[in-house]
């Protein structure tokens, strides 16, 4: 039988480098843990194609926003037959894309908030329509950025008018979305099923980039202050929205939920999730019963199959060797 050789692809080029760079380091301890043949790989250093001359068979993507969780990268390693974990090309192009997401969710009937694509620049006057049209308090969010890079909370057309202004600086495509009062909640999806939910309570203006990863004051809820009823209805419609984008694998769907409806209002689909100390999908794991090391085991059984793993453990002269390139 092939020795299995795993890569974790870490790093890479986007906005959010110094976040997988970071995930995908824990990743790669428990993998040495498991007691599997293992090494770390940027490509922002080096080629993909370097991954057969390292003789890797199996790929762990660690990679976050751009180049990692938008297609690219799994297009290439299919044309390069190296199998992957997560989502596939189609499922990861969607739910990169807000607003292509908003789009089938929305032609499914599933709950999001309105929202107004801006491609351009606009004016107060044209702010003001928007508000009129959407509401007053808004969400300003560049479509293919995650970990909130780039996202505004806006309650006046001065404050709109920047937000779309910066926000166009990452993305030539913004999603104006209204503003959902109420709290915030993530599912994590492992292997088609649903674990708890984790809600966030955070004194900044919403759950931003400082919120998620550097602040001590942001409190996350699990298990969360819902009933076992809305526990359910929250675990199914994040399933759903997660297979109505093609996600497969593992990944965490983001909601909120309307404090005058009670409603949940989906958000967004994250396909490669943050895996840092900080970071929710190891919380709802952890909530479920499973160590990090046994999180990452799934996530590889669920994508390359029991017996390929199970076999693999023990390959220990490739086991720890790094082939990360240089570092920042």
């Amino acid at each position: 039988m092939k020795q299995t050789n795993i890569a974790v692809l870490l790093g890479g080029n986007s906005a959010e480098r110094e976040v997988s760079l970071a995930s995908g380091d824990a990743v790669y301890q428990a993998i040495v843990e498991l007691g599997l043949a293992v090494i770390k790989f940027d490509p922002k250093y080096r080629p993909l194609s370097d991954l057969h001359d390292e003789n890797v068979t199996h790929v762990m993507i660690m990679l976050h926003g751009r180049g990692g969780e938008d297609g690219t990268v799994q297009g290439a390693l299919e044309w390069m037959g190296l199998p992957y974990t997560g989502t596939g090309v189609l499922g990861s192009a969607i739910a990169m894309d807000k607003l292509h997401t908003k789009h089938v969710w929305q032609a499914l009937g599933l709950p999001t908030a309105k929202y107004i694509e801006i491609d351009q620049p606009i004016t107060d006057a044209q702010a003001q329509d928007v508000m009129t049209t959407i509401g007053t308090t808004l969400m300003v969010k560049p479509s293919h950025e995650g970990s909130s890079i780039g996202m505004a909370k806006t309650t006046t057309s001065t404050e709109l008018v920047a937000a779309i202004t910066e926000a166009l600086t990452f993305d030539e495509r913004v999603l104006v979305e209204q503003f959902i009062d109420g709290s915030e909640y993530t599912v994590s999806i492992l292997a088609g099923q649903a674990l708890p939910s984790i809600s966030m309570v955070t004194p900044n203006t919403f759950y931003d980039y400082d919120a998620k990863y550097h602040s001590d004051s942001t409190q996350y809820h699990c298990p969360s202050d819902l009933t076992s009823e809305q526990e359910t209805a929250i675990g199914e419609l994040s399933l759903h929205a997660f297979n109505a984008v093609s996600c497969k694998g593992w990944g965490r769907v983001d909601l909120m939920r309307d404090s005058a409806s009670g409603d949940f209002i989906l958000l967004e689909v994250n396909t490669v999730p943050g895996m840092t100390q900080k970071s929710l999908v190891p919380k709802a794991a952890l909530q479920a019963g499973y160590s990090f090391a046994e999180l990452v085991k799934l996530i590889l059984v669920d994508a390359f199959g029991k017996s390929v793993i199970d076999n693999a453990i023990g390959n220990e002269h490739f086991v720890g060797r790094s082939k990360e390139g240089n570092d920042d």
